[in-house]
């Protein structure tokens, strides 16, 4: 007769723990099941005329670290974060790559003549199912590949410079020195 009094008193003591253990979590901090497993396959033809495009094989070639931006002109947060995006390929610390996501190529060229394109190569997921496959939930969003092509760092959102300073700059730097990073992403 005693438990009938005291289950919804435990239940209510079990939500209200869950809760407060949800309360202390990030939600800028999206877990993505691909961190530490291989790019999806995948082989994007290029957003511009005379590019070159995107492919899981570039990502696993063996040369170092490299970052994965996804950008869509109509993006105004893709906007904000561009200028941090053309630091970084000018610091050529590590490739840029661009997946273009689900954008009109005479839109996509016309923000990368206006912006600048820092971007080594830039595939045109024009139906958004590459993009499914790296579980993009919008954009912008970047991914740090290391040179054997894993996943190792997902970034939602745009890039702030503190985001720059403090996770992917050393991140890459840990990276293209063969050591383990203690940097968390």
């Amino acid at each position: 007769m005693r438990l009938t009094y005291l289950a919804p008193l435990i239940v209510f003591v079990l939500i209200g723990l869950g809760l407060a253990v949800g309360l202390t979590l990030n939600p800028r901090e999206i877990p993505s099941a691909l961190i530490g497993k291989p790019v999806p396959d995948f082989s994007l033809p290029p957003v511009v005329e005379g590019g070159q495009g995107l492919s899981s094989a570039d990502l696993r070639a063996g040369d170092g670290p490299s970052l994965v931006n996804v950008f869509a002109s109509w993006c105004v947060p893709c906007r904000v974060e561009h200028p941090l995006i053309m630091a970084l390929a000018r610091e050529g610390i590590a490739p840029v790559h661009g997946l273009n996501y689900k954008d009109k190529p005479a839109d996509v060229a016309k923000w990368l003549d206006q912006l600048g394109n820092p971007f080594a190569r830039t595939g045109a997921d024009r139906d958004g199912r590459v993009g499914i496959d790296w579980g993009v939930y919008g954009v912008p969003e970047t991914f740090v590949v290391d040179g054997a092509g894993r996943i190792v760092c997902k970034h939602v959102g745009p890039l702030m410079q503190w985001d720059v300073d403090n996770k992917i700059r050393p991140l890459l730097d840990d990276l293209k020195a063969g050591r383990a990073s203690s940097v968390k992403c």
